[in-house]
Formats: structure tokens, sequence, C-alpha cells
């Protein structure tokens, strides 16, 4: 898999010296990459550390659990284990977006503890295509498009994906010709989920009906729009100084309209750390809200943001 290698070096993801933290769930994904980042401990001077959560989703997790131990035990790696207690998993929202935010939760806090300075997980090319698929048809905009990142600082930790160019086939190729066999998900060929869906319907019918290589030009759009988006973030960040939860008034009417939707979400962001849950009916109402509505007007966004509208500003706050 040159596409490995090709991966971190394009997007300078590892460097001599660093301690790595190893997202591992069992499964062939992150399995391979904890075996490529081994295979280079020794040449660049890595220290790695396995991180696996137990969701407690099936009734054989507990299995997945061991056997990420045993890998660690035949490395000689040391392994962080966290299991979800169940009334952790009883949530009202999305279930993929409460797994997603422990997960997050949990590789950060382990890297914290353990001092490392990447945290490593296994999404590949597939992923790439499937996530770029999931957000346009949910609604999105360029940030949406740009997909899975190689590389991304969240919440102060810097997130890599060494695998994001090499499609799940390669992967599935490396573990078989070694004779490994990885732990298998069962949910992951359950409907349960949108990306599942995506997997096992959509793609396959875009592939035999539209376009052999989709899954290439998904990712090559991604790709495309994730530097047309960095620049135009940069521009937007640029247009306006000073504190970005208090906006002048006069001054974002000015801006370009690509610029001044970029430069909401920026102070969202501000407050919430990223803008999930923030949907395009949300920037449109902040439009209306600068635009339209009397001073002392206010608009509220999810986990508790609010807008106002005073004389002169646009205000970001907490309830």
């Amino acid at each position: 898999m040159n596409e490995f290698r090709e991966t971190i070096k394009k997007h300078n993801l590892i460097q001599r010296g660093d301690k790595i933290l190893v997202g591992v769930s069992g499964g062939p994904d992150s399995l391979a990459l904890l075996l490529k980042l081994f295979s280079l401990k020794s040449k660049l001077g890595l220290t790695l550390h396995i991180a696996h959560l137990d969701h407690g989703l099936r009734k054989d997790s507990k299995l997945d659990a061991l056997f990420v131990k045993r890998w660690g035990q035949k490395l000689n790696l040391p392994v962080t284990i966290r299991q979800l207690a169940d009334q952790q998993i009883k949530t009202k929202g999305s279930l993929e977006e409460f797994f997603r935010e422990e997960r997050l939760k949990f590789f950060i806090q382990t890297a914290k503890t353990i001092k490392a300075d990447k945290i490593a997980l296994g999404h590949n090319l597939d992923d790439q295509a499937e996530t770029v698929l999931m957000r346009l048809l949910r609604g999105t905009g360029l940030s949406g498009l740009s997909g899975i990142s190689a590389r991304r600082v969240i919440r102060g930790a810097v997130f890599i994906r060494p695998f994001l160019e090499t499609t799940r086939l390669q992967i599935d190729k490396f573990l078989k010709n070694r004779g490994i066999k990885p732990r298998i998900d069962s949910t992951n060929q359950e409907d349960i989920f949108l990306r599942n869906k995506i997997r096992h319907h959509l793609i396959p019918l875009l592939r035999n009906k539209y376009n052999i290589n989709i899954l290439k030009v998904l990712a090559n759009l991604a790709e495309t729009v994730s530097y047309d988006y960095e620049y135009l973030d940069q521009v937007a960040k640029r247009s306006l100084k000073g504190n970005p939860l208090r906006l002048d008034l006069k001054k974002i009417t000015k801006l370009h309209q690509a610029i001044l939707r970029l430069k909401l979400r920026q102070s969202i962001s501000c407050i919430q750390g990223d803008t999930r849950r923030i949907s395009f009916q949300h920037i449109k109402e902040l439009e209306d809200l600068i635009r339209c509505r009397p001073s002392g007007s206010i608009v509220d966004l999810p986990k508790g943001i609010c807008v106002q509208k005073s004389r002169n500003n646009l205000l970001f706050f907490n309830k």
C-alpha cells in the first residue's frame, strides 16, 4: 500500500519521535493501520499506544476488546480500553452522532492522559466517499463537501488519517496476504445507519450504473473542495478583526454572501468548538436577523447558543 506512505508525506502527518494514540476497533481498517504504523515504529522512533472503545451495542463486543488487548500484548504495546455503560447509551438524539461524540471524547481524554502528539484513525478512501454522499443527502455546504481531513485539530487534539487515500479493498488485501483475520462488526452489515445504506445500496448503484470510479471521483471532489474552503475560511477570518462574538453590523452587511456565511459559522464555532448541527436554515435565519429584523431580536441555535441583534452589533452568547 504505497498510498499509506504517500499520504503521510503529502500531508506531513508524522514526525520522527511522535507519540501516537492509535484508535483500534479490531476491524480491518484500524487493525491494518496499527500494523502499518508498527512497521514504521523503529525507523521513525515512534511510541504507539492503542485505544479501544467498547460501545456495548453488540453481545459479542467484549470479544472485540479482548481481541485488541491480545494484539497489544503481541506487539508489546500499551492498551487503554473503555466500555460504555448501558445507561450512557440511552439517548433521545441520533445514536450514530452519540457514538461519534463518545469516541471523540474518549480519544481526546486518553491522548491527554498519555501525552500523545497525535491520534491516528483508520478512515479510508471509501469512508471519504460515503461521507461526502451522506452529507450531501442531509444537506451541506463547502465545509461538508470537503469530507474527512487527513489532518485536523479537534478540541486541541491532532487527528491524523494515513489511510484516507487507500481503498477498503487494498486494506482487506493487505490483511489477507498476511493471513490476518480482523474482527467483523455485524452492525456494519445492517441498514441501521445512513452510512450503511449508502455503502450497501447507493454506492453500488452509482458504481454499476453511472461511474465505475465513483469512489475516487467523490474523494477527489472532497480534496478539491477542502482546498477551496480552506482559502475562503482564511479570507473570512481576515475580513473582520476583533471579537468574533461581537460583529459590527455595518461591516458584515458589506461582505460577500459567501464570506458572511463563513464568518457566522466561525463565530458559532468560537462558542461550541464546531458547527455541527448548524444547518443551512439556521444560517438563513441569521441573515434574516441581520437584514430584516429589528434591534433586540434573538435567534436561538442548537446547543443553547443565542444570537442577538443590537443597534450596532450582532452578539453571540450562551443561554
